[in-house]
């Protein structure tokens, strides 16, 4: 989370060739990444060398920009430059990025997963046809039109706004900011959760199950993530009135936490009684393991920010769960994974029903999303493999000593630089992704530059591997249920499936050019302080 500044930088000797190479190589890079590879800019994930095929979670269309993991973590790096460099290119391409995602916004403020330059019937299209076929990713088989909380997509794009817009409080950002801001407070449960999906829609009521997206949600930090970006609004714009939804989030994680023995959370919520709830296919009503230790860090977080210890009470009955969920040995070997025995690392299932009592282990039957089904047991072998739900490890010994470090720490100095309680100024983080002051070790600095510019193409771009490829869309109507199980334990299904799976194949990806830039920047800030 960048709530505040706390950067710092340790001079190293300069090397004023290396740093020379260090400046023209971000440029040369971030010149065809911004003019070639970008699309009016906007970015997806990976693509390959020729820019024939790219993807963000999905294959996408070249007109498309994704916004989850994506296009603001883009812009995010070039304003990284800019302060690493005070070089205004680099603010100038962060403006052509946020000109992008101002495009993108939908008209209620948010932002959806991705968006279209070729417009909204090209971007139904693609819904119709890739997103519809991918047989995991069922997020993706639905057009609501609306935004979406899922994954960060709009609090990033709002985050980025923010960061550009308190750069040079430049007004022609204000109307996107506010914008986003109304958006986040309207959407708001008055119980202070929030929707996955905004405006409300009920329209796709999918296996037998409720449309999910109008549950209060948890999954993918949508809570953590909500409360960040208005602090940071509060920070910036000091409007007294997010302080309140802030404080009303941050109580709704404490009431979502059910009752002992099974003191948990799960990833999403009925809005009318609050109890657990199923969402996708494979997202069973259950307590999640993982949201679970991710609400017990988060509550130490929102007692850090704000002194009340009613933060801290529900966290011992969840360690209690946690504890009460863990595997035998006999139930780890039939997964092969390795036996730990240990009282702080160890196996949990990953979805538990505090009706039934049992643990839910989600597999799947059939070849493609036409014929093919998800359902759930408890036999934990030959489990999907996709979402992780079979046995996750969990380490809860840091999760503990993290809890007993807060509970020894004076509450003045855990909340002496808390936005929530100072009347002081709390500038925006100087750096969000290059990890200036994480390394300071002048060699390690100087070789990981280094590396940089000896890899990078003399076009301008690194080739790594891209991760994840997908068959390209091929119609297929036949709905008659399968009962294949040759993919039950893969990420992908037939040829017809048009979900990610995993690839060696070489291209240019997004995530690449942030970590090389920002191995650039560590080293010029490092030699400049």
């Amino acid at each position: 989370m960048a709530l505040v500044l706390c950067i710092g930088a340790i001079a190293a000797p300069k090397d004023k060739k290396l740093d020379e190479q260090v400046l023209k190589t971000m440029k040369t890079a971030t010149d065809y990444m911004m003019n070639t590879v970008g699309y009016n800019g906007g970015f997806v994930w990976a693509y390959l060398p020729d820019l024939s095929r790219q993807w963000g979670e999905m294959e996408a269309l070249r007109t498309m920009a994704w916004v989850q993991s994506g296009t603001p973590q883009v812009g995010n790096i070039l304003l990284d430059a800019y302060h690493a460099t005070g070089d205004e290119y680099y603010y100038e391409c962060a403006e052509r990025v946020a000109a992008s995602l101002i495009w993108g916004q939908l008209d209620c403020g948010g932002w959806n997963y991705c968006y279209d330059f070729a417009g909204e019937g090209s971007l139904k299209d693609w819904y119709n046809t890739v997103g519809k076929n991918g047989w995991r990713l069922e997020e993706f088989q639905h057009y609501y039109g609306n935004a979406t909380f899922d994954d960060s997509s709009t609090t990033d794009a709002a985050k980025f706004i923010l960061r550009i817009y308190a750069e040079k409080f430049d007004p022609k950002y204000r109307p996107c900011l506010d914008k986003a801001i109304k958006f986040v407070l309207e959407s708001q449960y008055p119980i202070g959760g929030w929707p996955q999906r905004y405006p409300l829609r009920y329209d796709h009521p999918f296996r037998g199950n409720k449309d999910y997206s109008s549950f209060i949600t948890l999954n993918d930090d949508v809570i953590p993530q909500c409360t960040d970006f208005l602090i940071q609004c509060y920070q910036v714009l000091g409007s007294q009135n997010l302080k309140e939804a802030v404080l009303r989030a941050m109580y709704c994680v404490v009431l979502l936490q059910q009752g002992e023995p099974y003191a948990g959370w799960s990833d999403q919520y009925t809005v009318d009684d609050l109890k657990p709830a199923a969402a996708r296919s494979y997202e069973p009503l259950a307590l999640s393991s993982h949201t679970t230790l991710a609400m017990c860090r988060q509550l130490m977080h929102f007692y850090s920010l704000t002194g009340d210890t009613r933060f801290l009470t529900g966290i011992p009955a969840a360690f209690k769960y946690l504890e009460g969920q863990k595997l035998s040995k006999e139930e780890v070997e039939k997964t092969g994974r390795e036996w730990i025995d240990g009282y702080d690392r160890f196996y949990v299932p990953l979805f538990f029903n505090p009706i039934t009592e049992k643990p839910q282990y989600v597999h799947r039957m059939g070849s493609n999303v036409q014929n093919g089904h998800y359902y759930v047991d408890q036999d934990i072998t030959n489990t999907i493999v996709h979402y992780g739900n079979f046995s996750p490890m969990i380490n809860l010994k840091a999760v503990r000593d993290q809890y007993e470090r807060i509970l020894a720490t004076p509450v003045e100095e855990l909340t002496k630089d808390s936005p929530l309680l100072s009347t002081g100024n709390h500038p925006l983080a100087t750096y969000y992704l290059a990890g200036v002051g994480r390394t300071t070790d002048p060699a390690t600095l100087a070789a990981d530059a280094s590396d940089a510019i000896s890899t990078m193409k003399k076009e301008g771009y690194w080739l790594t591997s891209i991760r994840n490829t997908s068959n390209p869309y091929q119609p297929y109507e036949d709905t008659t249920p399968s009962t294949e199980t040759k993919y039950c334990s893969t990420n992908v299904g037939d040829q017809y499936d048009t979900s990610c799976y995993e690839s060696d194949e070489l291209g240019i990806t997004t995530r690449d050019f942030i970590n090389k830039i920002s191995a650039l920047i560590r080293y010029h800030v490092s030699v400049n302080p």
